[in-house]
C-alpha cells in the first residue's frame, strides 16, 4: 500500500477502488421527492427561507399555467394579458417576501458576527476579489443560465432549498459515471451553483454532477446541512438513472465547508445502516468513493484556528448547534469510537485533496484525518499540492485552463478501469482560459479565504 501523502508530482493510487458492488437500486426504498422542476432556476432556491415561511408561500409556488399546451389549445389575447399579470403580480410578492426574509436573516448573522474592522477588511478583499475574477464567473454564469446541458432547480425534497442543479454530458449514449456534489461557503454562504466551473468541466468528460443545495446557518445547523445533504444524495442514488447516470457509479464530492458536510454526511449513513431497526432512502455501498477537497475534520483542534481567521468561536458553535455538537460533527474524532467499528467496514474508498499553502483550512486536516482512516482499516489517500492555497485548486487553477493537475487526478480516479474512457481523457483538450494570467495572480494576492 502506497504512503498516505502523495507529492503533487505523483498520480493517485487507484488501487483502492475495488470491483463495482452490485447494484442496490431495487432493495433501496425510494425518497420521497417533489415533482421535478427542472430547465428553469427558481429564484427561490437561491435565498434562504424560514420554515415557517413555507406554509405562507405553498400556495404560491402552485403554478399558474401548466407547463406546456396541447398545441390545439388556442388561447385569448385577454386571458393571456390576464395571466401576465397575475404572473408579474406573483413575481413581484415573492420579491418581497424574499427581500423582507433576506434582510432579516442578514441582521441575525450580522448580530453573530458584528462589525469590526477584520470583517470590513474581508468583506472589502472579496469585493476585489470577485472583481478580478469576474470575467470567468461572467462565461460561467452565461452557461449556467443558457447551456441546455444544465438542468437547474430540481426539487429533491420538501425543506427549504432543497434543490439540486444536474449538469449533462453532451453525449447521451450509455450511462454515465456520476458525481454527487457538495458546494463550500464557511456554512454560511453556500448555494449550488458555486460547482458550476466543476460542473462544466467535468460533463465535458462524460460525467454527470448533481450539485447539491442545502440550508446555511442561520436558516439552519450543522444538522439540517447533514439532513439536506443526505436527502440530496438520496435523489441521486435513486433517480440519477433517469438522466442517464449509472447507478452502480456513483461518487460523493464535498469542497471546503463541503467536504466537511459529505464527510460527515457519509459517516452518518454508515452508523445507520450498521445499526438495527434504521430505516434509510440510500446506501454507503451505492457510493464507489469520497472525494474531499480543502476540508476540515475535526473541529475540536479547528475551532481555534477558526477563531483567529475571524470565524469567531460563538458563531461557529451556534453553526454546529453547540459545543457539545463539535464531536458528534468531527468525522475524525467519530472514527476512533470502537463503538461504531461495523460501520467503518462500510465506506468506501476515501480521497483527500489540499493545497500545502492552504491558510483557510491547513493541509494538515486532510493528512491527519487520511492517517486516522488507515489507522482504523478504513481505505483513504490524502493528495498533496505543493503551494496550493485554498481557492487555487477550485477557482483560479480551473479558470486558467491548460492542464489541471487536481482536474486530471479525480477524473482518472472516476475513469479507473474503463480503457475506452481514458483514451479520451488522454485526447481531450485542454481546458480553454477564462481569465487572464495577471488577474489571477492578483486574485491570489488579495483573496480573503
Amino acid at each position: 500500500m502506497r504512503s498516505p501523502i502523495l507529492p503533487i508530482s505523483n498520480k493517485p493510487s487507484h488501487s483502492l477502488l475495488g470491483q463495482p458492488s452490485p447494484s442496490t437500486m431495487a432493495s433501496v426504498a425510494s425518497t420521497r421527492t417533489m415533482p421535478l422542476m427542472g430547465g428553469e432556476d427558481d429564484p427561490t432556491s437561491r435565498l434562504p427561507f424560514s420554515p415557517s415561511f413555507e406554509d405562507d408561500k405553498a400556495s404560491s409556488q402552485k403554478p399558474l399555467l401548466p407547463r406546456a399546451l396541447n398545441p390545439t389549445t388556442t388561447t385569448s389575447s385577454s386571458s393571456y394579458q390576464q395571466r401576465r399579470r397575475q404572473s408579474f403580480g406573483r413575481d413581484v410578492g415573492h420579491a418581497a417576501a424574499e427581500t423582507f426574509l433576506l434582510t432579516r436573516l442578514t441582521l441575525e448573522l450580522l448580530r453573530f458576527l458584528g462589525v469590526g474592522y477584520k470583517w470590513i477588511t474581508r468583506f472589502l478583499a472579496l469585493c476585489c476579489y470577485a472583481l478580478l475574477l469576474f470575467p470567468g464567473f461572467l462565461q460561467v454564469g452565461y452557461y449556467y443560465f443558457f447551456s441546455p446541458q444544465v438542468r437547474r432547480s430540481i426539487v429533491y425534497g420538501d425543506q427549504p432549498r432543497n434543490r439540486l442543479d444536474l449538469y449533462l454530458p453532451k453525449n447521451s449514449e450509455g450511462l454515465k459515471p456520476v458525481i454527487a456534489f457538495v458546494t463550500g461557503g464557511a456554512w454560511i454562504i453556500g448555494y449550488k451553483a458555486w460547482g458550476c466551473l466543476l460542473g462544466q468541466q467535468l460533463s465535458e468528460r462524460d460525467i454527470i454532477v448533481a450539485c447539491i443545495d442545502y440550508r446555511n446557518f442561520p436558516q439552519g445547523t450543522m444538522s439540517d446541512m447533514v439532513k439536506d445533504a443526505s436527502q440530496g444524495i438520496s435523489f441521486v442514488c435513486n433517480n440519477i438513472a433517469e438522466f442517464g447516470g449509472d447507478p452502480d457509479r456513483i461518487y460523493l464530492m464535498g469542497q471546503s465547508a463541503g467536504a466537511h458536510i459529505g464527510a460527515c454526511t457519509i459517516l452518518d449513513q454508515a452508523i445507520k445502516e450498521a445499526g438495527e431497526g434504521e430505516s434509510t432512502s440510500w446506501s454507503v455501498s451505492q457510493i464507489k468513493a469520497y472525494f474531499g477537497l480543502s476540508g476540515g475534520y475535526n473541529l475540536l483542534n479547528l475551532v481555534d484556528y477558526f477563531h483567529s481567521r475571524g470565524l469567531y468561536r460563538p458563531l461557529f458553535l451556534s453553526i454546529m448547534g453547540g459545543e457539545e455538537s463539535l464531536r458528534q460533527f468531527s468525522p475524525e474524532v467519530m472514527v476512533q469510537d470502537p463503538n461504531i467499528k461495523n460501520a467503518l467496514n462500510l465506506l468506501p474508498p476515501i480521497f483527500l485533496f489540499h493545497g500545502t499553502a492552504d491558510y483557510s483550512i491547513p493541509s494538515d486536516a486532510s493528512k491527519s484525518f487520511a492517517e486516522t482512516l488507515l489507522k482504523v482499516g478504513v481505505k483513504a489517500e490524502c493528495i498533496l499540492y505543493e503551494g496550493k492555497t485554498h481557492t487555487d485548486l477550485f477557482l483560479q487553477d480551473p479558470m486558467r485552463g491548460g492542464r489541471d493537475q487536481m482536474f486530471e487526478d479525480l477524473v482518472a480516479i472516476i475513469h479507473a478501469g474503463d480503457a475506452e474512457a481514458l483514451h479520451r481523457d488522454e485526447a481531450a483538450p485542454p481546458n480553454k482560459r477564462l481569465v487572464p494570467e495577471f488577474m489571477l495572480q492578483w486574485a491570489r494576492r488579495v483573496s480573503p479565504f
